[in-house]
């Protein structure tokens, strides 16, 4: 039997900050709490679900930038423009990291630096 991913943790200074951001880019609601912590899912599903929630750790010390593991998401409802103007009204930022300019995707940062990519292709919700 194979394994498969239940939560994703990403360390940061600010659960309050990046659990609303997070959860207005997917939709996601808080499934749960507690002092080193926010976990967010689906609405529906929650934990154990087929969406991996999102679970974002109180630190001291998060590393910020690029990480060796990051997030991509894809438009469900909308075009990649029209997309890439949601995220950065929600406090998403151009990030950096080398593009030269031909790239099909978006590099962005969330409000604490944490780079995730906004992909082309649009899916289905």
């Amino acid at each position: 039997m194979a394994s498969r991913i239940s939560e994703l943790v990403l360390d940061c200074a600010d659960p309050e900050l990046l659990a609303r951001f997070w959860c207005d880019v997917l939709e996601y609601v808080e499934l749960d709490r507690d002092d080193d912590g926010i976990e967010i899912g689906p609405p529906d599903a929650g934990f154990g679900g087929p969406q991996p929630t999102l679970i974002l750790s109180r630190s001291t010390d998060p590393r910020r930038g690029k990480l060796p593991l990051h997030i991509d998401v894809n438009p469900v409802d909308r075009d990649q423009d029209a997309e890439l103007e949601r995220l950065l009204a929600l406090g998403a930022r151009p990030a950096d990291v080398g593009q030269t300019g031909d790239e099909s995707w978006h590099v962005l940062a969330d409000p604490e630096g944490n780079e995730f990519c906004l992909l082309r292709k649009r899916l289905d919700p």
